[in-house]
């Protein structure tokens, strides 16, 4: 219908919540009930149109067909209803007792804006707010339906940055709003508020090194955060509260931002009412994009026979000696020519030559993975109450064999007028994730990209099927070609890393209206989960050659309670007044208890009982407490010049006791151009904002005085190795914005911009000691970090007719990001993360930025040439600035297209700048796996003289002469320690998402009881492009010791292409 579909359905959305919440007297008994319809001028029916008694906060939205049922309760007959929807013009009638009132509204330049959701659940009109906020809807999140709702945010909130771990089905996402402030880093996560309910979305991985190849260390595997524990099909919207003004109110932990994740509730209609929805999804993933392998060269290491020719030979035979050892790909061309290869039968070298060819090395590994989901929902209502209940089913199986996981969630909402003054609600979310092998990752010999990194063209993978040496089954691994592989099957189906976690998320609030004036809210809601947690390893194993069992049991809770009374007031015409107090209390939790025993006596026996020696046990339970008390107070004139302060102390029990209370302010202003001002016709609505903030951070518990750490001796305890500090001070960040909304031609183009500049001072870090001192850091304040930035979203409706209609939305952001200062002694910088062993880390430096990565890089002479010696490349023997782990923009547009019953969506998204220090590359290259190290094979001698220059034997640069063999010259020049040259540009464009969808009409489904139904195909990361990045992805980051760190990639899993179907049906 024209006029409904310029309104966005975000606003359509928070009008319907707004009026909602307002709604609370649903007395009925002799009360009159109004009833009626709202068309627009076309006459089509106007679904969620707000329908308001005008002075009180009775009302109720318009459903699908546009009719409405009003209870006047007591109200006056001179009572004067209010009709207003966004876009239209908002219209006033006076009752006079009528029992039935028809509307027709029309469009004009907006009146009421949308109403969003703000700190503490506060429901505000959007003109009003003096700080940028952001929504995400419901249809925006499930259009191409992710199993982790946080990659439905991807290219479409500005200044947001989403990082993954790539590595698995249930990878942890790290979301930033804003750049990072804080050389902690998992300090810089914005708050995740699900139903008013802070939640716990640290990382929950096992904490082993991504780089742990030959040390005897496990491999990484990432578990999820509780991020992945939100089902994706429950959520009613995602409103984003990027800067510290927006988010102030949520105390110390929002410093970074907020996402207020709401999910789907009952709708009171007034009546009895009961309606059944059904959705389903069945989704088909593969590899999204591959490096370039070569294959045209096979197994070995430039072995020539007494004619200098190349050859190769599995074992020692009349050819030559035995080859096949080593995962090298520097052997002889895959002509087809008659060499002794591997026998799969014997596993042993076959008696006679076979043609030597190309074989699947790689990718009959991987396979098409799938997911199933499948949700009812069932909504229902009477006079005074409201009530939903739904059940969601996931069903995983990964690209990796033997890897997925499987979801139960359940969610509940309920809603009663208990009075005409009482109403409470309550939620309740219940997540059942379960897997019997999740995948590990990074570079280590049990890991499949270790794997991957050094198989050969010339070995087929499924040779690796029989997993165990003939004989020796569950002791000897087969490993046929080299004794660093581990077997793929083996890790896959042998490796098991099983886990099991209950998490619960509930909130219940009382509201009592005392007058139209004045109201109290309690509130209290618990984020409680609880993991258990297995790691299995097998004999034979070249990290665990007796294996290896691991039980891991980790509880999480946290309790917070609001207590909130507001007063609402219109002090005259023009001023009206809102001020809310409250208290809050946060309680936090944590228990992690871990047992392993490494050599096992019985193979294939996985208990604790089962080690040669004693289990080794850890201990580890944190507690936090903050209690808080804060207030707001709104001021607005004629509902054209608004005026928001709040104020917020914390006192944390992380803090020392001289310094547990912090004090933390915001002031925010607002101004609607457009009805201060004439300005032309053309423009629908104009607003410039700003706002000033202050936002205070504590830090981890038992930072403050001596404790004793468990030991691995029984009945012993070690002191942590960390000085701790009776006297550091909580962080503080100021925070300044200014923004504009602009709006023209009746809404079918609109501009936000916003600029911002945030600072955050006395961070609280661990910085390095003199290790003479008995400890190896110190617990301090340190460092001033400064973030600036841009962000653009434009809105536009290019063509709208009867029947057709095109919007477009475009979202960029640019952060600058610099760090001012550090504590005095660090001169070589502040060291916020190892990212490839010791070659390679993120420093933060003054007049740096956070992010920046350091390590080795070539040396050059004056001129720019490399320098050589010996034949190999000369390093730098410090480390130096390489580049910056964070884009300089990014940005993402989305169309979307209806024709009648018909709707396409495509989402474009990318980044420019940035690097990765790939370590896959690196292995990659040494091993003359890519398509780059085809070059210089051909020459005599299977040598090469490295380009540059070398000094002689007077100390001067003369071109370098030294021939070195064609597999060393990449296996230096692209060696590990080489930071510069396995780093490349991280830029790329994706096209994100497509959806093109039907809906059937409605005529003949009512007739059968049938609301809505809905047919739907989709897509997510359908293609990339990017310059040149030579391994799978450079949207990625390395899970090391259980942090997310961005700029590296340690042994990547390959990302997936999805491609899937979804069917909608409501009852």
């Amino acid at each position: 219908m024209k006029s409904r579909c310029k309104i966005s359905m975000t606003k359509r959305i928070f009008t319907t919540l707004w009026v909602l919440c307002l709604t609370c007297k649903l007395g009925f008994g002799q009360d009159m009930v109004l009833s009626g319809t709202v068309k627009d001028v076309q006459g089509s029916p106007m679904p969620g149109v707000a329908v308001l008694i005008k002075g009180t906060t009775l009302g109720v939205v318009t459903q699908n067909d546009g009719t409405y049922s009003l209870s006047m309760g007591q109200a006056d007959k001179d009572a004067v209803l209010v009709f207003s929807f966004l876009g239209f013009k908002t219209q006033e009638l006076k009752w006079n007792g009528k029992t039935v009132i028809d509307v027709t509204l029309e469009e004009e330049r907006q009146e009421l804006e949308g109403v969003v959701v703000t700190a503490l659940g506060i429901k505000r009109e959007e003109k009003g707010l003096g700080y940028s906020t952001q929504t995400v809807t419901e249809k925006m999140m499930s259009d191409a339906t992710p199993t982790n709702w946080a990659s439905a945010l991807v290219g479409k909130v500005a200044g947001a940055n989403i990082l993954s771990t790539s590595s698995g089905p249930i990878s942890s996402a790290r979301i930033t709003l804003r750049g990072d402030a804080s050389l902690n880093i998992d300090g810089n996560n914005a708050l995740i508020v699900l139903d008013g309910v802070p939640l716990n979305s640290q990382m929950t991985g096992d904490g082993s090194n991504s780089y742990g190849a030959g040390g005897g260390g496990d491999v990484p595997v990432d578990y999820g955060n509780g991020i992945a524990d939100i089902n994706p099909d429950d959520i009613a919207s995602i409103q984003v509260l990027k800067g510290a003004t927006a988010a102030a109110l949520y105390g110390s932990r929002a410093a970074n931002g907020v996402m207020l994740v709401t999910t789907k509730s009952g709708v009171n209609k007034k009546k009895k009412y009961l309606g059944v929805t059904f959705n389903s999804n069945s989704s088909f993933d593969r590899v999204l994009h591959w490096p370039e392998f070569q294959e045209e060269y096979g197994q070995g290491d430039l072995k020539t026979n007494a004619s200098g020719k190349l050859y190769y030979s599995y074992g020692d035979s009349e050819d030559g000696a035995a080859s096949g050892n080593v995962a090298l790909s520097f052997g002889p061309k895959l002509d087809g020519s008659l060499y002794y290869q591997y026998d799969p039968e014997t596993q042993q070298m076959g008696t006679v030559r076979t043609p030597w060819v190309k074989r699947n090395h790689r990718k009959a590994f991987w396979q098409t993975g799938y997911t199933l989901v499948n949700s009812i929902a069932i909504d229902g209502s009477s006079e005074k109450s409201a009530v939903r209940l739904s059940l969601t089913y996931t069903q995983n199986e990964w690209i990796m064999p033997n890897t997925g996981f499987n979801r139960i969630a359940v969610s509940g909402s309920f809603q009663n007028q208990v009075t005409d003054k009482l109403r409470v609600s309550a939620k309740v979310n219940y997540v059942k994730r379960q897997s019997d092998n999740l995948p590990a990752t990074g570079y280590n010999n049990s890991s499949i990209p270790y794997f991957m990194i050094l198989t050969n063209p010339s070995v087929d993978v499924r040779w690796y099927q029989q997993r165990w040496v003939k004989g020796k089954e569950g002791r000897e691994i087969l490993r046929p070609f080299s004794p660093w592989l581990d077997n793929p099957y083996v890790i896959a189906y042998e490796c098991l890393n099983p886990m099991e976690k209950h998490g619960v998320v509930a909130t219940g609030s009382i509201i009592y209206e005392f007058s139209p004036k004045w109201e109290l809210m309690i509130r209290s809601g618990i984020d409680l989960s609880f993991d258990t947690r297995e790691m299995i390893r097998p004999y034979g194993l070249k990290n665990f050659p007796k294996g290896y069992y691991q039980q891991q049991d980790v509880f999480s809770y946290e309790n917070n309670t609001d207590v909130l009374l507001t007063y609402r007031n219109q002090l005259s015409n023009s001023f009206n007044l809102s001020v809310s107090v409250g208290a809050n209390r946060m309680d936090n939790k944590y228990k992690m208890q871990q047992a392993y025993v490494k050599d096992l006596i019985t193979p294939g026996v996985y208990k604790l009982s089962n080690g040669v020696a004693a289990p080794i046990t850890t201990f580890t339970e944190r507690n936090k407490r903050v209690n808080s008390v804060y207030g707001t107070a709104t001021l607005s004139y004629a509902n054209k010049i608004f005026l928001d302060v709040t104020g917020r102390n914390d006192w944390s029990s992380t803090l020392p006791s001289g310094n547990n209370s912090f004090f933390y302010p915001s002031v925010s202003t607002s101004f609607i151009l457009s009805d201060l001002l004439r300005l032309p016709e053309q423009i629908s609505f104009a607003k410039l904002r700003a706002s000033w903030a202050q936002v205070g951070n504590d830090t981890a518990p038992y930072k403050t005085a001596k404790y004793y750490n468990t030991s691995a001796f029984p009945g012993s305890a070690s002191v942590s190795s960390t000085l701790y500090n009776a006297r550091f001070k909580p962080e503080i960040s100021n925070s300044i914005e200014v923004g504009l909304d602009w709006r023209m031609f009746k809404q079918r183009f609109g501009l936000d911009l916003a600029f911002y500049n945030n600072i955050t001072r006395n961070q609280i870090l661990d910085v390095p000691m003199d290790q003479t001192t008995g400890y190896t850091k110190a617990t301090m304040n340190s460092g001033k970090v400064r973030n600036r930035g841009i962000e653009l979203q434009l809105d536009g409706t290019p063509v709208k007719t009867k029947n057709f209609t095109w919007n477009s939305t475009f979202t960029w952001a640019k952060n600058y990001n610099k760090v001012l200062s550090l504590a005095a002694g660090l001169t070589d910088g502040q060291t916020i993360a190892y990212t490839g062993g010791t070659n390679c880390a993120l420093i933060a430096k003054v007049g740096g930025s956070i992010g920046d990565i350091y390590g080795y890089k070539l040396k050059r002479a004056p001129d720019g040439q490399v320098v050589w010696k010996d034949g190999i490349t000369a390093r730098t023997t410090e480390f130096e600035y390489v580049g910056n782990a964070y884009p300089a923009w990014k940005a993402g547009f989305s169309n979307e297209f209806s024709y009648k019953n018909f709707r396409v969506s495509i989402l474009f998204d990318g980044q420019w700048g940035g690097i990765v220090y790939s370590q896959t590359h690196h292995k990659m290259t040494e091993h003359g796996t890519l398509k780059h190290t085809l070059k210089y094979r051909g020459n005599p001698n299977f040598e090469v003289v490295g380009e540059g220059v070398m000094l002689d034997e007077r100390g001067q640069y003369v071109p370098n002469n030294v021939p070195i063999s064609v597999s060393k010259y990449y296996a230096d020049y692209w060696r590990r320690a080489n930071v510069e040259t396995n780093s490349f540009d991280a830029s790329f464009l994706k096209l994100r998402e497509a959806r093109i969808e039907y809906t059937i009409p409605s005529a003949g489904l009512n007739k059968i009881g049938i609301e809505r139904l809905t047919l739907a195909l989709y897509g997510r990361n359908l293609a990339m492009w990017t310059k040149d990045f030579p391994v799978y992805d450079p949207e990625v980051a390395t899970l090391n010791n259980g942090t997310i760190v961005p700029g590296s990639e340690m042994g990547q899993l390959p990302s997936t292409r999805t491609m899937g179907f979804n069917l909608t049906l409501k009852f």
